[in-house]
């Protein structure tokens, strides 16, 4: 995540070599197009049966290195998009992704998701934060230009506000009781996807060195791109956002999450 609270010394994670390789890859792809337009000539084609063998073995090669690499590291990232299409066929799961949105900057991408019909969103401040310009997008309702209405970076939250009518949006929980191991949803754009439904479960209370006010653990598959992820209960009323992750002695790496209670008192604050 954007905000990952983790010792520079850790070992590299799941998630970053995940979007290593597709670096890497978005690299080779960008260095074909520019020498094709800077009118480099490609090398003399080989016979079709030399070709059809070169792209036999590389294909071999490519299929056994990510074989090693998914073996050695048993990425988690390819069982949350399992779990996401199992959650994803439930109804109550595809009426909650609908109101989850890609919060998309100059600098890059985050989750929000909307809590009006008329178009105010939620997110983390740090998606937002020094943005020329903000793009909200609903899975089945478009593309909107936002605008921020306020700012708590005290608490990594901020609302945006879309020009829009009739949109979906979610139900807030007007106060959260934690409950230990209480299990829960949550949907966001982490990586490269878009609208990934998982679940996890509430572990318990931690106050950050640069906090002033509590926030929440949870024992679940958070990654970069999930900031601004709704924390939906089993009434399927809203109970936190997701801002960051971090390493502790007792759980090992958990996410992390904003109570509503926190988001609530800056949202009466403006009524």
């Amino acid at each position: 995540m954007e905000n990952d609270h983790k010792d520079k010394q850790d070992p590299i994670s799941e998630e970053e070599l995940i979007e290593l390789v597709l670096e890497a890859q978005k690299e080779a792809l960008e260095k074909a197009r520019q020498q094709r337009l800077s009118g480099v000539q490609p090398t003399k084609k080989k016979p079709p049966f030399v070709r059809v063998i070169a792209w036999v073995m590389a294909l071999m090669l490519m299929v056994s290195t990510f074989a090693v690499i998914f073996e050695i590291y048993s990425i988690p990232a390819i069982e949350f998009l399992k779990t996401s299409a199992s959650l994803s066929s439930k109804e109550e799961i595809k009426n909650y992704k609908k109101s989850v949105v890609e919060v998309k900057t100059n600098s890059g991408k985050g989750t929000g998701f909307s809590i009006s019909e008329d178009g105010y969103i939620v997110t983390n401040e740090h998606v937002i934060d020094d943005a020329l310009t903000i793009t909200v997008t609903f899975p089945d309702d478009g593309l909107y230009k936002g605008e921020v209405i306020e700012s708590y970076p005290d608490i990594d939250l901020a609302i945006l506000k879309v020009e829009g009518t009739n949109l979906p949006y979610l139900s807030l929980a007007d106060t959260y009781e934690l409950i230990k191991n209480e299990a829960i949803y949550f949907i966001g754009n982490p990586l490269y996807f878009s609208g990934i439904a998982n679940k996890g479960e509430v572990i318990d209370y931690i106050l950050l060195n640069d906090w002033n006010e509590q926030v929440i653990m949870l024992d679940a598959p958070v990654y970069r791109g999930n900031s601004g992820s709704p924390v939906i209960n089993n009434e399927g009323q809203v109970i936190g956002i997701i801002f960051a992750t971090t390493k502790t002695d007792d759980y090992g790496r958990v996410g992390l999450f904003i109570p509503i209670d926190l988001l609530q008192q800056r949202l009466n604050l403006l009524k």
